[in-house]
């Protein structure tokens, strides 16, 4: 009956607290005593009561209270809101022990209508990117095809152009930003230019970051369990072991009287020295015994202390680019699950030599670019992917893709890093367009300048190290998803037997290896595709034909 009474009693109070929320602007303060706990259903049908009073109040500007209860006190707080309260407040979790309460609110932050702009997706392996520069500035109008900035992808430098009229009001990642994931926002666009202005200290993440701590704040700290003291029964008392041969308490050490001045000439503390003697007693054996011992360790010490005193190494870290860390974990990944076999073998390319110093003659009286070695081997590798299409395909895990186009990469080294732009249906093109093709790619390559497309779609590549390094043989690491590299070696001349005993001949040979992918291009299909590039190397007109 007690709790009942207490209730009735609450509940007259609360429908009176309806009274003071018809007053607009108005500092509403409310408190309740408690003389007892009230159950937790009682407690919530009082709560029930009070909320139905107290949303019936529609005003645009309200003043919401703070209450607290607790056994003979009172707890007030004031607290005025700009936005009228929205819905119910859920008492479900309200227990009839003393709780503290706060109504927290959200509102609109008030930004007129707006467009946040990503870190687009600009290659298929791209996960994050980096700003080399913007080239508008906040408060600039836009255009669609304007390019507003500049990205550093995984494999190139890539201009960001403008889709939709507008300003930029806001850059949330400057120049030089770096690692930023696809789709983190990095500015906002309005359409008005007298929004920008509201945009100074936008933040996208800001009203997250703040409802999140702010219920991580107005969470209640759990109490710490009380801790249990474990009482030790009183009357038992504690085992006496006697410990033979055990030194007196204290520091007093017993010795003999020859062991004490032993100790004493070659400063030997005797707290130091376990004796041996009757009852724990130091004799002048445990003295002897323990300069001996001293005497050992003190030349291992001195050697040790020699070996660490080794100077330390000069080194200057340096940062990873964007194309470095894509090159290293796309070759990682290609040695760790690609299983790599090569094929060699040594072409006679002195047929191949004079054809080049013929079509450059060809080249230079009509003004066209000079033809290369590596751009006839480009154009060998295409045509025998044609004869050998086996070769032209890559691996997925339901099925062997063959491709119909013949798309050569061509390994290009800079001071940035390894690029491959792509040559597109060269099995189709002729030699002089080849030549412009990767002159130009080489170029733009070289001054970081390529774009997606210039280096996406490659179904082989060829890498070059013998023209402009010297190399003789080596073997290349397959660019995935492809199934074959070509790595060229130099050139070089040698001697090989005639028609009679005593007769030989000079000729220029050129080292080639083939790597290939075992589970694209079997043993017996790769010496066929190099049987293939061979004769095309070693009879060149036949490219031509």
């Amino acid at each position: 009956m007690a709790c009942v009474s207490h209730l009735i009693k609450h509940s007259k109070k609360l429908r009176n607290a309806s009274s003071f929320m018809r007053h607009d602007h108005a500092d509403l303060v409310r408190w309740l005593s408690y003389d007892s706990h009230l159950s937790g259903g009682k407690m919530n049908d009082a709560w029930t009561v009070m909320e139905k009073r107290r949303y019936s109040s529609t005003a645009a500007n309200s003043t919401v209270m703070s209450f607290g209860a607790s056994k003979k006190d009172v707890s007030r707080k004031i607290m005025k809101v700009g936005n009228p309260i929205a819905g119910p407040l859920s008492m479900k979790d309200f227990a009839c022990s003393p709780v503290h309460w706060k109504r927290g609110f959200s509102s609109d932050s008030g930004l007129p209508p707006h467009q946040e702009i990503g870190m687009p997706s600009l290659s298929p392996t791209m996960t994050e990117g980096n700003i080399a520069r913007w080239l508008k500035k906040e408060g600039d109008k836009i255009s669609p095809g304007e390019v507003l900035c500049e990205v550093e992808t995984d494999k190139a430098t890539v201009e960001m152009e403008c889709m939709e009229d507008g300003y930029l009001a806001k850059i949330l990642k400057g120049d030089g930003s770096k690692e930023i994931q696809v789709g983190e926002v990095i500015a906002v666009t309005v359409e008005d230019e007298g929004d920008i202005a509201k945009f100074k200290d936008y933040s996208p993440s800001a009203s997250g970051s703040g409802d999140t701590s702010a219920k991580e704040a107005s969470a209640p700290t759990p109490p710490a369990p009380p801790k249990e003291e474990v009482e030790k029964p009183a009357g038992l008392p504690e085992p006496k072991i006697s410990k033979p041969n055990a030194a007196p308490d204290g520091d007093r050490s017993f010795a003999s009287p020859l062991a004490r001045k032993l100790a004493e000439d070659h400063n030997v503390p005797l707290s130091s020295i376990k004796g041996t003697g009757p009852d724990g007693h130091i004799v002048k054996a445990d003295i002897e015994d323990y300069l001996a011992s001293r005497g050992k360790e003190a030349p291992a010490t001195k050697s040790v202390t020699k070996d660490t005193s080794a100077p330390a190494l000069d080194y200057v870290d340096i940062p990873h680019s964007q194309i470095r860390k894509v090159t290293a974990s796309r070759l990682l990944f290609s040695k760790q699950t690609i299983p790599h076999y090569y094929l060699t073998v040594d072409t006679c390319v002195d047929k191949l030599m004079g054809l080049r110093s013929q079509l450059n003659l060809l080249q230079e009286s009509s003004g066209g670019k000079r033809i290369s070695v590596n751009d006839l081997v480009i154009k060998a590798a295409a045509l025998a992917l044609r004869k050998v299409p086996q070769c032209n395909s890559s691996w997925t895990d339901n099925y062997i893709r063959q491709f119909n186009n013949v798309n050569i990469n061509v390994a290009v080294q800079t001071d940035n890093g390894l690029y491959v732009p792509v040559i597109r249906d060269a099995d189709k093109k002729g030699l002089s367009k080849i030549a412009d093709e990767v002159k130009n790619l080489a170029q733009r390559a070289k001054e970081n300048s390529l774009k997606p497309e210039d280096y996406e779609g490659g179904t082989f590549t060829v890498s070059n190290l013998g023209g402009p390094f010297g190399i003789k043989q080596f073997c290349a690491i397959i660019n995935p998803p492809q199934s074959g590299i070509l790595a060229v070696g130099s050139a070089e001349k040698r001697v090989i037997p005639g028609s009679g005993p005593d007769d030989f001949q000079f000729a220029s040979f050129m080292t080639i290896t083939l790597s290939c992918d075992h589970r694209v291009i079997d043993g017996a299909v790769g010496a066929e595709w190099l049987k293939a590039f061979k004769g095309y190397i070693e009879n060149p007109e036949s490219m031509l034909l």
